[in-house]
C-alpha cells in the first residue's frame, strides 16, 4: 500500500473536518452577535451560549490546523526494508486465524497506521480500510515497537480479546 496516498486520505479528511468545523464556528459567531440574540430578559443566555461555542470551534478548528501541518511534515519511513521496530509512520497490517465467533476458519486482516495525532479516523486506502491510532491509545501501545510475528490483542466488541499477529509493517 502507498503511504504518500495514505498521508493525502489523513490531511483531506482532517482538511473537510477543518472547513466544516470553520462553517460551523463562523455561524455560531454570527448567531452570537446578532441583534436578535441579544438578551431581552436578565436570564437569556443564548448569545453567550453561541459565543462559547464559537469559541470552543475556533479552538477545534487551531488544532485541526496544526494536525494538518504535522501529517504534510510527518516523514514516513518504510519499515519494510529496515527490519525495525514499528514507531510513528508505520502502517502495519494484522492479520488473525479467525478461530472462534461466527468467522471460524476465515482470515481476517486489518491495517493500522501508527501516527502522531487524531486516532481513531478510518480511512479507505488502496482497497482496505486504515484506522489511525496513536502511540498514547491502548492498541497504539501495543503496536509501537512490535515487530512482525509479534502478536496484539484487539479488543473486537464485548467478548474477551482476539489474538492479530503482526503480518507486516511498511
Amino acid at each position: 500500500m502507498d503511504k504518500s496516498s495514505l498521508r493525502q486520505a489523513i490531511i483531506d479528511r482532517l482538511q473537510t473536518d477543518l472547513d466544516v468545523l470553520t462553517r460551523a464556528a463562523l455561524m455560531a459567531r454570527e448567531e452570537a452577535t446578532d441583534e436578535e440574540s441579544k438578551p431581552k430578559e436578565e436570564y437569556e443566555t443564548h448569545a453567550q451560549e453561541a459565543a462559547y461555542l464559537a469559541e470552543s470551534q475556533a479552538k477545534l478548528a487551531s488544532e485541526l490546523q496544526a494536525s494538518i501541518a504535522v501529517y504534510k511534515g510527518m516523514p514516513m519511513p518504510d519499515f519494510s526494508k529496515t527490519g525495525q521496530a514499528a514507531d510513528t509512520g508505520a502502517l502495519i497490517r494484522l492479520e488473525t486465524d479467525g478461530s472462534g465467533g461466527s468467522g471460524a476458519g476465515k482470515k481476517r486482516e486489518v491495517w493500522y497506521f501508527l501516527g502522531p495525532r487524531n486516532g481513531g479516523i478510518e480511512l479507505s486506502v488502496g482497497g482496505n480500510v486504515v484506522t489511525l491510532v496513536t502511540p498514547q491509545s491502548p492498541l497504539g501501545r501495543q503496536l509501537a515497537g512490535a515487530r512482525v510475528g509479534d502478536v496484539a490483542q484487539l479488543q473486537t466488541g464485548r467478548d474477551a480479546p482476539v489474538a492479530h499477529r503482526v503480518a507486516e509493517i511498511f
